[in-house]
């Protein structure tokens, strides 16, 4: 369904060196650079036929994060939820609301951990047992 996913940052540097810690964990490999035709700064991480994207924003406002608005990375165990935890609150990020670890929902039971990136995009890392 998605082809790419794009955030925005306020600090691109602060953002490469977070997102290639945290995705590393899921096996994505460093982020390639572009430079928009506007001059802007982005970074796209490619991986299993997808791409996340984080840019300066091109109309020159200060990036902020949605409101409601969660990015989920599927994880492959419950340890590389913790990992990617782990990694993102090593690296700039936040934890945010409940620790990782099981919950219990109609869809049974899903891993997850919530983060929140150096400019507050709120990610979430999810394994869902068979």
């Amino acid at each position: 369904m998605f082809s790419h996913v794009m955030v925005g940052s306020n600090n691109i540097e602060a953002s490469k060196r977070f997102y290639d810690a945290v995705l590393g964990v899921l096996g994505v490999g460093e982020a390639i650079r572009n430079t928009a035709a506007s001059g802007h700064q982005r970074l796209f991480y490619r991986h299993e036929g997808v791409s996340f994207a984080v840019t300066q924003p091109i109309n020159n406002e200060p990036a902020t994060c949605a409101n409601g608005s969660t990015i989920g990375f599927k994880c492959s165990s419950p340890e590389q939820v913790q990992q990617f935890h782990d990694v993102a609150v090593a690296n700039g990020g936040t934890s945010i609301e409940s620790p990782p670890g099981p919950r219990q929902g109609p869809a049974g039971t899903l891993y997850l951990a919530y983060v929140r990136d150096p400019d507050g995009n709120k990610l979430c890392a999810l394994h869902r047992p068979k």
